[in-house]
Order: structure tokens, then sequence, then C-alpha cells
């Protein structure tokens, strides 16, 4: 019970920390040598490069979160069952919903306005309708980020707490 307690903490800590080092390391570190690299288009060719990462990522995150979801049903069935089970699947089921709207709802608005723009998004002027959808939608894609980073953060606590 315990190795299976273990592998969730692991697992819950690469998604955790992926979610960390895309956003607070890669994201800037791409953006920053991109646009540095060439001023006219590396900020589009930045956003191309981490919308792959990211693509990636999520896609690797929902095999992450099918196996925590595993892990917790093999909990409750070799028992003890983990404290407030309902609670923890609801917040894995919450992180994997954040990830699917993030794929496939958010990011290909995203691709589109990008792919439909000559010049890249930067060269839109500031009032133009599609540079604010794009700025609302890449808002929420941060937002939705967020929220599981602190799902998945309440959720390793919630772990770290749960001895038997």
């Amino acid at each position: 019970m315990s190795f299976l307690r273990f592998a969730a903490l692991l697992l819950l800590g690469v998604w955790i920390g992926g979610l960390v080092a895309l956003g607070g390391i890669a994201a800037p570190s791409i953006f920053s040598v991109l646009e540095g690299l060439d001023p006219a288009s590396g900020r589009d060719t930045a956003g191309r490069v981490f919308g792959a990462v990211f693509e990636q990522f999520q896609r690797f995150s929902w095999v992450l979160g099918a196996i925590l979801l595993l892990l917790l049903l093999a909990r409750r069935i070799l028992g003890p069952p983990p404290r407030r089970f309902n609670l923890r699947v609801a917040a894995l089921a919450l992180m994997l919903a954040v990830s699917l709207i993030t794929s496939f709802v958010v990011a290909p608005r995203i691709a589109d306005i990008r792919d439909g723009t000559p010049g890249g998004v930067s060269a839109l002027a500031p009032g133009d309708s599609r540079r604010l959808e794009f700025g609302r939608l890449h808002g929420m894609s941060s937002g939705l980020m967020v929220i599981a980073l602190l799902t998945g953060v309440a959720l390793f606590w919630a772990e770290t707490r749960d001895v038997h």
C-alpha cells in the first residue's frame, strides 16, 4: 500500500513539476532566446515551439492522470481506502478536464488565430479583434494551467497527510 501511495506522489510530483518547469522556465526562456535572435518573427516562432512542447506535455499528463486514477482505485480496493477518496478523484478529474479543455478547445483556437494572421499576432494593431481574442485565450490557457497546478499541489498535500 505504501508503494502505491509513493507512486502516486511521484507521478503528482512529475505533473506539478512539469507545469512549473514549462510555465516558469521553458516558456520565458524560449520566448527570450527566439525574440532575441529574430526580433521580427521570433515571438511567433517561440509561440509555435512552446505550443508544440506544451501539447506533448498535455498528452503526457493524460497518461499521468489515468495512472493516478488507477492507483487511487487500487488503494481503495486493497484498503484501507484513501481519506476523502471522492474528493481526490474529483481533483484528478478537474486536472484532467483542465488539460483536455486546454488541448481541445483553447489551443486550437489560439493556433487558428496565429495561423490566420500574416506577420504574426504581435504585428496586429493593439485594438484588433484577433489580437484581443488571442490575448484572452492566452490568459485563459495560463489560468487553466494555474488551476491544474494548484489542484495538483492540494492533492499532493492530501497524499502526504494521509497516514494510515
